[in-house]
């Protein structure tokens, strides 16, 4: 590892170093890729850490660092309580001095649930649902409220129509039997289930007496309604019709109604596919009781300025910060309560989030904004002497509220905290007082500390990617030059969200760009108004686009049995290979004995997983490798089969490069490596699990995917944000294939924040000029050059930088 000249030097950890000591220490770091890595951080400074995607630097900023200091906080929580609170192992590291206390904010991958709200992460709704408790105008006569009671997440707020969700899921006839000339036989009630259930209940409604051969519509009405709505569970008993080869015995079936089952399986369902299959037959509506308000009536009764709590919920945090501004508060406890508000609303409102309502659910809100709005939260805290640990908080911002998030990070400092940032933005890595670079590449390939010390000693080491692109700017992608439009789709009208009336026009055949700050409605408009709008006309004969890929940051999977290889096709690919060797055959052996999600051919005391959970009590529990397989996932018989030299296990041990090496002699496999290694992601193992892969991995994964199946026909890819994670030289490469889909006949349309990679497309849409009431308008619209040099709009001045740096470059 390359020190700065300036850098402290090092001194082995001893007995008493932490108390006087100003580095942080790392001695021997082997998290995941790190290769027994030793750096001195000093503390009270603004760290990012660098380097390509899969280097190793979250490795060594949250597997390593966090990871010990929240190890080092249970130590000193009292056993019993030790024992009720989630921890994670102990980092592989040989020592860490100098460590203060730290709070982790991340990318969290995992989705908020539904009652999750802006209000309920930045602790907001607290303090307003306390001001409307104490300093509320009461109806006359009416009772004091406790503050609970204006919350739509307790039993005593929650209205009991919605259960304080503010919304219905409702169905009926028309929607459970979309075709009555059917009989129930010939399947008239689509919303049953398929297969033997749905066979099941049909044989439950003969028994019961109804007629299942009788069209529906000529069926009594009383009788309809019974079988669609009952909320009864008639149990009898089912003499199964007896097929020629197969024995079946009666057995005691119960009736489930149409409704009762859309419903039962819409609430309680872990599958996303039947989820969406039961979202079919319902209809989404405002609460008739509450209207949407989510709250009791007694709640709605008590006023604030005038306005019911809903109402003040609803509104934008900076009209908010208005409205408690100019309300001219009488009593201590609300002038109190006031002021607290509006010293909680600050920093969201500095973080460029002053477009987000109080009661904008979470699961609408971006990793990045979710981040922003925990930062902020901090803010407010006052905490000092600890070491706050952020990975990419610039993801999802605009330039301009990146300059923003940047004065942050500096009070952050200057209140005596040491701030470590996991980072690719090049503004914020200029910004630093320290940088620790770590490759030189990803994987196996990576793992090293190249640099740590001032940002400009980067310029001296030669190994590092981060340095080529934070010193020198090429102009590869600028350079190009701006294609023909051959087409155009044109939407007219969207009125969506924040979207009012807008009307805009994107060119086919060519490479869009469309930006605009947070909030502003980029993700709307291309997301789901693009979108919609194209889906919708695919069917026309004279549409120039025949299919409509969309490319999102959703993870590949929920759980490790997903992982890289099944979802590509790959496994099922490396699975008849094995099924076809001498050996599996003579084992009369199918496809399915090669898999670790099934029973046969997996190890069953891990049961495929690799690994057991070991419990500690009062120590976090540990996960170790299965004592049978050790790590293998399948048993010892299957192992003996090998393809070329490995196993079954030994192949999804691969790296995607290492694989295309190994199956270059097998097109269906080597298609699908070349198009994840192209794309920059070589330094994945062919079974690494989805829970382990960023959004940004996850989204590479699935134009990885797209791309190897490319076909003729021209097709449009509409991608939100694809360089959110990545390193300058992974955005390249990424880039690279983007363009080869242009230059292919095809037509890509992103929302990007990187001036780069706008300032080399064909044509920018953008929206503005702020976030939420602000925006959803387009300011500006036309190739790079001409957006830039209009000066219209929030993008135009950082857009005209990237381009005059291109130029420059």
């Amino acid at each position: 590892m390359r020190h700065s000249p300036d850098a402290p030097g090092p001194a082995a950890p001893g007995p008493g170093r932490d108390a006087v000591d100003p580095c942080v220490r790392v001695r021997g770091a082997r998290e995941h890729n790190l290769r027994a890595v030793d750096v001195d951080i000093p503390r009270d400074t603004l760290t990012v850490f660098t380097g390509v995607s899969g280097s190793g630097k979250s490795s060594l900023a949250f597997g390593t660092l966090y990871a010990e200091a929240q190890r080092r906080y249970f130590e000193s929580v009292a056993p019993y309580a030790r024992r009720l609170i989630h921890q994670i192992g102990a980092p592989k590291v040989d020592a860490v001095t100098g460590l203060p206390p730290a709070v982790s904010l991340e990318q969290r991958r995992s989705s908020p649930g539904s009652r999750s709200s802006v209000g309920t992460v930045t602790l907001l709704s607290n303090s307003l649902r306390m001001l409307y408790s104490r300093a509320g105008t009461y109806p006359p006569g009416a009772p004091r409220l406790d503050s609970d009671a204006f919350s739509p997440n307790t039993a005593s707020g929650a209205c009991p129509s919605c259960h304080g969700l503010g919304r219905i899921h409702r169905t009926s006839e028309e929607l459970l039997v979309p075709d009555p000339s059917l009989s129930i036989r010939q399947g008239a009630i689509a919303a049953w289930p398929g297969a033997w259930q749905g066979k099941n209940l049909r044989d439950v409604l003969e028994v019961l007496g109804h007629d299942v051969d009788r069209p529906w519509r000529e069926l009594p009405a009383a009788e309809r309604e019974w079988i669609l709505f009952t909320e009864e569970q008639p149990v009898v008993t089912v003499h199964p019709v007896r097929d020629a080869d197969r024995i079946q015995r009666p057995y005691q079936g119960t009736y489930m109604s149409a409704h009762r089952y859309v419903m039962r399986t819409f609430s309680d369902t872990k599958s996303a596919t039947l989820r969406a299959r039961a979202e079919k037959f319902l209809t989404d509506a405002p609460c008739p009781v509450c209207e949407g308000r989510r709250l009791r009536p007694e709640a709605l009764a008590v006023t604030f300025a005038g306005r019911t709590i809903a109402e003040l919920a609803g509104l934008a945090l900076s009209e908010l910060d208005g409205v408690l501004a100019s309300f001219g508060t009488e009593g201590e406890a609300a002038r109190v309560l006031a002021e607290d508000l509006r010293g909680r609303i600050a920093p969201v409102v500095e973080l460029g989030l002053g477009y987000l309502s109080l009661d904008r659910t979470a699961p609408t809100l971006s990793a990045g904004e979710l981040q922003r709005l925990r930062l902020a939260t901090q803010l407010r805290s006052g905490l000092f002497g600890v070491v706050y640990v952020l990975d990419e908080p610039s993801a999802g911002l605009h330039p301009a509220d990146t300059e923003a998030l940047l004065g942050v990070l500096d009070r952050l400092k200057s209140a005596g905290n040491t701030v470590f940032v996991v980072e690719h933005h090049l503004d914020v890595v200029r910004h630093a007082d320290w940088l620790v670079d770590v490759g030189p590449l990803a994987g196996e390939h990576g793992g090293r500390v190249l640099y740590s010390g001032p940002p400009e000693g980067l310029a001296g080491v030669a190994e590092s990617a981060t340095a080529r692109h934070l010193f020198a700017r090429p102009a590869a992608v600028a350079a190009r030059p701006v294609r023909t439009a051959s087409g155009t789709v044109r939407v007219t009208g969207a009125d969506r969200h924040n979207l009012r009336d807008l009307s805009v026009e994107f060119p086919l055949g060519v490479f869009t760009a469309v930006t605009g700050v947070s909030g502003s409605g980029k993700s709307t408009l291309v997301g789901q108004v693009l979108a919609r709008e194209v889906d919708g006309r695919l069917a026309e004969a004279d549409f120039p686009v025949r299919r409509l890929v969309e490319v999102d940051q959703k993870p590949i999977g929920r759980t490790p049995r997903s992982n890289l290889a099944t979802y590509t096709g790959l496994f099922d690919v490396v699975r008849r290979l094995f099924t076809a060797l001498p050996e599996s055959k003579a084992r009369g052996w199918k496809a399915g004995r090669f898999s670790f999600n099934v029973p046969g051919g997996r190890c069953e005391t891990c049961q495929g997983e690799g690994f057991v959970s070991v419990e500690l009590l009062f120590l976090p529990s540990t996960y170790a490798p299965c004592p049978v397989c050790a790590g293998a996932r399948y048993n010892a018989e299957t192992l003996e089969v090998r393809y070329a030299g490995l196993d079954i296990a030994q192949v999804l041990g691969l790296t995607v490069e290492a694989a295309a090496a190994f199956f270059a002699d097998v097109p269906a496999a080597a298609r699908s490596l070349r198009a994840l290694v192209d794309i920059g992601l070589g330094y994945l193992r062919l079974g690494q699990p989805a829970t382990e892969l960023s959004g940004g991995e996850a989204q590479r994964i699935k134009l990885a995917t797209e791309l190897q199946r490319l076909r003729r026909d021209h097709t449009l890819y509409l991608l939100d944000e694809p360089t959110t994670g990545l390193h300058p030289a992974d955005v390249r490469v990424l880039l690279g294939q983007l363009h080869g889909l242009v230059d292919a006949g095809h037509s890509v349309v992103v929302v990007e924040h990187d001036m780069e990679v706008v300032a080399g497309a064909d044509w920018v849409v953008d929206l503005g000029p702020g976030g939420g009431a602000e925006g959803g308008r387009v300011t500006a619209c036309g190739p790079p050059a001409e957006v830039a040099a209009r000066g219209e709009g929030r993008t135009a001045r950082y857009l005209a930088r990237a381009l005059g740096a291109s130029r420059a470059g």
